[in-house]
């Protein structure tokens, strides 16, 4: 089974960027689906971005769209997240996950994914 792995995390001044990175150890099969969320103390797990790797299709949650950006290289094999304008509201830890998916409308959906990451921590600061 695919194994993911969460990198690029830090911390940051409000403004700022930071590019995340998701990545495949194992093949993706059909796991067309990858999403990124994100989970802060005493919040429950929020959908970030995802993205269907087959179409190159993606999605975003209104809170990051304009600012964050999903990308795919390596056949799917690594999936980015750019993060420009960062904000306090941002701070969180971030997670990957990689799931069987038709349509990019599925990515919002936690039940979607099969396989997760571990997580990298972002931290912006005001």
């Amino acid at each position: 089974q695919v194994q993911l792995v969460e990198s690029g995390g830090g911390s940051v001044q409000a403004g700022g960027s930071l590019r995340l990175s998701c990545t495949a150890s194992g093949p993706l099969h059909n796991r067309r689906c990858v999403g990124w969320f994100r989970q802060s103390p005493g919040k429950e797990r929020e959908w970030v971005a995802g993205m269907n790797i087959v179409t190159d299709a993606s999605k975003y949650a209104d809170p990051v769209k304009g600012r964050f950006t999903i990308s795919q290289e390596n056949g799917g094999s690594t999936v980015n997240l750019q993060m420009d304008r960062l904000e306090s509201e941002d701070t969180a830890m971030y997670f990957c996950a990689a799931g069987w998916c038709i349509t990019v409308d599925q990515a919002p959906y936690a039940r979607t994914y099969k396989s997760w990451g571990q997580g990298t921590h972002v931290s912006v600061s005001s």
